[in-house]
C-alpha cells in the first residue's frame, strides 16, 4: 500500500497537469444539533464534537509533514503515512478540512481512501467508498465544521503547488477559504484585451465581436441568450458562447461591465466596473479556477484581487481594501427570438465566440443537481428551480419562482414585495422599483441563491 502511495504522489503534480490539459484542543464541545436545520441532520446525521483551541504540538508538526512538506518536496512516503495517522488519532474533526483539501487533487483510489478512512474517524462516520472528497466536503459544510487553527496556510501550501497562478489568490480577507474548492481547470491570467491568444483555462472574452441582429442567422430564434439593455443600448449574450467563455468584459450603454455566468449555478450577472474611486483601476475580470459552494469564483486579473461573484463584493487583495462593491445591472433571461423582437437595434455576440463548442450544461451534465460539493440545501425548492433573486429596500433577500412569477405576470397580475416589483421584459423578467426603475436583478438556481442569501423569504404568488 505504501509503495503504491509513493508511486502515486511522485506521479500528482504531472498527472493533474495532464489531466487539466485535456480539458491540544483545551476543550471540547459538541456541534449544536439543536442550532442545524432538521433536514440536516435528517440528511447527515448529528455532527461529531469538535475541540477549540490550538493544535498540539505533535499535530502541528504531523499536519506540516502531511500536508505541507509533501506538496513542497513533491513525495509521500513512510513519514507521511506516520503524520497522517497521528492526524487521523487526534480526534480533532477541524483537521478533515485540510484532508479534503489534499483529496480534491487525489486521482488515485487506493491514495482517496487513505484519505477517506482518516476523514471518516475523525468525523466518526462511516463513509462510503466512492466520490471520497465530495460526501467528505457536503458533511462539513453542512455540519458547518470550523476550520483548524492556520487553515490557510496549509490549504495555500496544496493549492499553490498544483498551480503555481493561485500564489496571489489564496491570501487573508473577507473570505471563507473552507468552501474555496478546484474546479477542474486552470487559471485565466492573460491580460486585458489579450483574450484571442489560446490558454489552458476557461477563456474570458474582452471586448467580444458583436453583429447585428439580421446578420445572425446562425441563432436560432428558440435560442436561450442572457440579454443587457443599458442607457438604450441592447445586446444579447448567447448561452451557448457564455457555456465556453463564463466571463465577458464588455462596453454597452457608454458603460464597461464585467459579465460572469456560472454554469454550475445557472446565474449570469452583470456588473458595473467603470466610475472607481480615485485610483482604483476598472477591473477586469476573470475565472480564477476555483468553486465556493459550485459558484465560480471571480478575480481582477490588474490587482488578483478575488470578487465575491454572486454578491459582487472584493473579498481579498486591494480592491477589498479599498471597500469595492460593483453595482449590478439586470440580466434578462430569455429566447432569441423573444429577445430580438423587443429590442429590433439589439446587437449580439458573434458565433465565432463559441469556438465551435455548443455545450447544454444544465440539460446535461447538470442535469441530476450540482456536481461539486455545496453540503445542505433549503428544501423549499428542488436545488435546480430558477428564481429571480432580489435584495428589497429593507436589505430582505427574496427568490421568485420564475415560472411562478411569468404565469402571474402574463396573467396580469402583481408581482411585488416590499419596494420590488417583478415586469415582462422580451419574454423574461427583470426588477423595478416601484418608480420603474430598474434594480439590478438576475436568475439562478435556487440552490444557490439560497446559499448566499440563506433564510431568504420566497415569493410563491
Amino acid at each position: 500500500m505504501q509503495q503504491t502511495t509513493r508511486a502515486w504522489i511522485r506521479g500528482w503534480r504531472h498527472a493533474v497537469f495532464l489531466l487539466t490539459m485535456l480539458f491540544a484542543a483545551h476543550f471540547v464541545h459538541a456541534q449544536d444539533v439543536e442550532g442545524l436545520p432538521q433536514y440536516v441532520v435528517a440528511e447527515f446525521g448529528a455532527p461529531p464534537e469538535v475541540p477549540t483551541g490550538p493544535l498540539s504540538k505533535d499535530v502541528r508538526a504531523a499536519v506540516k509533514v502531511a500536508f505541507i512538506d509533501s506538496m513542497t518536496q513533491g513525495g509521500w512516503g513512510p513519514d507521511q503515512s506516520i503524520a497522517l495517522e497521528t492526524i487521523a488519532a487526534s480526534g480533532d474533526p477541524r483537521l478533515v478540512w485540510i484532508i479534503s483539501d489534499l483529496m480534491r487533487f487525489a486521482t488515485g483510489p487506493e491514495f482517496a481512501a487513505v484519505l477517506g478512512d482518516a476523514a471518516g474517524r475523525l468525523l466518526d462516520k462511516e463513509l462510503p467508498n466512492y466520490n471520497h472528497w465530495g460526501i467528505v466536503t457536503d458533511h462539513l459544510i453542512a455540519w458547518d465544521i470550523p476550520a483548524p487553527p492556520k487553515y490557510l496556510k496549509a490549504k495555500r501550501a496544496i493549492f499553490t503547488n498544483i498551480v503555481p497562478g493561485w500564489d496571489k489568490i489564496f491570501v487573508k480577507g473577507d473570505i471563507d477559504w473552507r468552501h474555496v474548492s478546484w474546479g477542474g481547470v486552470m487559471i485565466d491570467d492573460r491580460a486585458y484585451d489579450t483574450t484571442d491568444e489560446l490558454c489552458n483555462c476557461i477563456p474570458a472574452a474582452d471586448n467580444p465581436e458583436v453583429s447585428s441582429a439580421a446578420a445572425a442567422t446562425w441563432l436560432a430564434d428558440d435560442a436561450i441568450v442572457f440579454g443587457v439593455e443599458i442607457n438604450g443600448e441592447a445586446r444579447a449574450y448567447p448561452r451557448r458562447i457564455m457555456e465556453v467563455r463564463e466571463m465577458v468584459n464588455d462596453t454597452l450603454g457608454g458603460r464597461d461591465l464585467g459579465i460572469p455566468y456560472c454554469t454550475l449555478c445557472g446565474a449570469a450577472q452583470a456588473y458595473f466596473t467603470d466610475r472607481m474611486p480615485a485610483g482604483v483601476k476598472r477591473p477586469v475580470l476573470r475565472t480564477s479556477g476555483l468553486l465556493i459552494r459550485s459558484n465560480k469564483v471571480m478575480y481582477d486579473v490588474e490587482t488578483y484581487s478575488v470578487f465575491d461573484t454572486f454578491l459582487g463584493k472584493a473579498v481579498t487583495g486591494p480592491l477589498a481594501k479599498r471597500g469595492i462593491q460593483l453595482e449590478q445591472a439586470s440580466v434578462v433571461t430569455s429566447t432569441w427570438g423573444a429577445w430580438k423582437a423587443a429590442y429590433p437595434e439589439t446587437t449580439v455576440l458573434v458565433e465565432e465566440l463559441a469556438l465551435g463548442r455548443d455545450f447544454d450544461f444544465r440539460n446535461g451534465r447538470d442535469a441530476d443537481g450540482p456536481i461539486f460539493p455545496v453540503g445542505d440545501v433549503d428544501p423549499r425548492l428542488p436545488v435546480h428551480e430558477d428564481v429571480i433573486g432580489i435584495v428589497t429596500a429593507s436589505g430582505t433577500p427574496v427568490a421568485f419562482e420564475r415560472a411562478k412569477a411569468l404565469v402571474a405576470l402574463q396573467a396580469g397580475q402583481e408581482v411585488t414585495v416590499e419596494n420590488v416589483r417583478l415586469v415582462l421584459d422580451a419574454g423574461g423578467i427583470r426588477a423595478v422599483d416601484v418608480g420603474g426603475k430598474d434594480l439590478g436583478s438576475h436568475q439562478a438556481f435556487w440552490f444557490a441563491w439560497s446559499q448566499f442569501y440563506p433564510g431568504t423569504e420566497l415569493w410563491r404568488g
